[in-house]
């Protein structure tokens, strides 16, 4: 049997992480696994209100191998024996403090339960006044540092968390070494790496999160850090001089790993990646093409060939960066703060009366209606009429990423009656969502870069038929919807199949193990007219949160 026939690929979310067993020849997924992270949903070192959530690295650790455990246990030994690479996608941008050793912080006893020790997630806008440090110094500096990232630095991304965490906390500042992506820190941990100095820093988070590019030979010099702040100058200079493609190895599985998870020390360990870029690529993702990445938030990736990207800066978008989601091409990356989010926050909303039942004969009716009710909103929303004056709304409940990144916007409902119901009231902050994609697909368009289709992927995409059509409807252009769900873990395998040398390229491979489409929703031109009047007012009312955010900064 080929040593290198088959491969694990995992992705880490938000919630859980998957794990997934796949014949590389084939393309038959063997097994798969999810492992909720048990400390996440204990809503432990989160709060919410502070737009604060941190996820500690026990989580990851003890996660992955439950996970990938769990999906070796249904195979048989010779598949166990046959496995060539794992490969890893994770959220983005969620950075750690790491020792020189290249050790979380959170791991060890002094910060165990210190919240600025831990990786401080994708969605966390704590460092919103840091991040309009780092705005105002790149709009002075002449050498346009912030132009591969759209123009605007966000709070989510990799500088403004770290300075914010060194501000914050003494003890973590004292402490830190480095300051390292989730995507970049598991594969050195696999591969019992043991010296900071010595991780290996993927391309996507570098080039995406932290300003790195080919343009200025890698990072910003020292000299524009130090301008926002001396501390931020050493850890440029700590942040290495190269940086990975996820096709490239990252090393072979450690000992005390391979025996962790029963796996062979002759596993190779993937450069790890963004899990959106990684999903674009699972969901078989080709030029000119939006893949969005629809779950709690989205993120909408793009690539385009070099050659044409020469001159072009779009701005507000999360980047533009040489060899990130496919080696060889320009990935672009935008996306929305909140999709699936806006719609869990209403779900609760309507269950907040429940919650206060104690009673345990409740408690099933209670799991009932948590599982049922956004099924029934999807089911009530779509058979609705629709009419001019609906209810509108704006999808910044979590702040605006793209395009433009505003992190301190609120959302917005409006229109109501005495009449309105929680289906009109659902069907607006749908509508809004896809009005938020428009927004991204427009401004693209609108800096010269061709939108030649849509491809959908993730949990909402698949699980949602009355938003994906709403969405086809408000882009005027066909949905692919993705044959599976779980497109991030299968990129990853993608990914791992061109590490353990089965393919050479990471098309070939999606090619050969990709699942295509599940179904392609067709616009409604019968719609069309509608959906542009309510988009300029959604485009009105939006102009007006941003003239009162800017005034309430200033």
């Amino acid at each position: 049997m080929s040593k290198n026939k088959y491969v694990i690929g995992v992705d880490f979310g938000t919630d859980s992480v998957r794990a997934m067993l796949m014949d590389t020849i084939t393309g038959k997924i063997l097994s798969s696994s999810v492992c909720l992270y048990e400390r996440w949903h204990k809503g432990l070192y989160c709060d919410a209100g502070n737009s604060q959530f941190r996820q500690h690295p026990l989580d990851y650790i003890e996660g992955l191998t439950s996970a990938v455990k769990n999906c070796l246990q249904t195979v048989d030994p010779e598949v166990r024996q046959s496995i060539g690479a794992l490969s890893m996608a994770m959220t983005g941008s969620t950075p750690v403090a790491v020792d020189e050793q290249g050790t979380a912080l959170a791991l060890l006893d002094a910060f165990k339960d210190n919240a600025n020790a831990m990786f401080v997630l994708w969605k966390d806008h704590t460092a919103i006044h840091e991040a309009a440090e780092i705005n105002g110094a790149g709009k002075k500096d002449p050498r346009g540092y912030l132009r591969y990232v759209g123009g605007i630095y966000s709070s989510e991304w990799y500088w403004a968390k770290l300075l914010h965490v060194l501000r914050v906390d003494p003890a973590v500042r004292e402490a830190c070494y480095t300051w390292v992506e989730h995507s970049d820190w598991m594969p050195f941990l696999l591969t019992g790496g043991n010296d900071a100095n010595q991780m290996k820093r993927n391309v996507c988070a570098a080039g995406h999160k932290a300003l790195w590019s080919p343009a200025f030979g890698g990072l910003p010099d020292a000299e524009f850090f130090n301008t926002i702040d001396p501390m931020l100058g050493t850890y440029a200079e700590r942040f290495g001089d190269r940086v990975y493609t996820a096709v490239e190895s990252a090393g072979y599985l450690c000992a005390v790993w391979a025996e962790r998870l029963g796996l062979s020390t002759d596993v190779q360990i993937g450069i790890g990646s963004i899990d959106a870029h990684v999903g674009a690529v699972g969901g078989e993702i080709k030029p000119y093409y939006i893949s969005k990445v629809i779950g709690t938030s989205t993120c909408d990736m793009m690539v385009v060939p070099k050659p044409e990207m020469e001159g072009v800066f779009v701005e507000g978008i999360c980047g533009q960066v040489e060899d990130s989601i496919i080696p060889g091409m320009v990935g672009l990356e935008a996306g929305q703060s909140a999709f699936g989010d806006v719609f869990s926050w209403f779900k609760d909303l309507l269950l907040w009366p429940a919650k206060l039942i104690s009673s345990a004969d409740f408690s099933a009716v209670y799991e009932h209606l948590e599982t049922e009710l956004l099924k029934e909103l999807n089911r009530s929303a779509a058979q609705l009429p629709m009419h001019i004056d609906d209810p509108f709304a704006l999808d910044w409940f979590n702040g605006r990423r793209t395009p433009d990144a505003a992190p301190t916007l609120k959302g917005l409902i409006g229109g109501l009656s005495l009449g309105t119901t929680a289906p009109a009231i659902f069907s607006a902050l749908v509508e809004a969502t896809c009005f938020g994609s428009r927004a991204i697909m427009e401004r693209i368009e609108s800096e010269g870069v061709r939108v030649e289709g849509i491809n959908a992927i993730g949990g909402i995409a698949s699980k949602s038929p009355f938003a994906m059509q709403m969405m086809a409807d408000i882009l005027n252009r066909p949905i692919h919807i993705a044959a599976t769900e779980q497109v991030c873990a299968l990129g990853a395998c993608m990914f791992a199949a061109v590490v353990s040398n089965r393919y050479d390229t990471i098309e070939e491979a999606a090619a050969r193990m990709g699942k295509g489409d599940k179904e392609i929703v067709q616009p409604r031109p019968e719609y069309r007219a509608h959906f542009d009047h309510r988009y300029a007012q959604y485009l009105r009312y939006g102009a007006v949160q941003n003239d009162r955010d800017n005034k309430a900064q200033t």
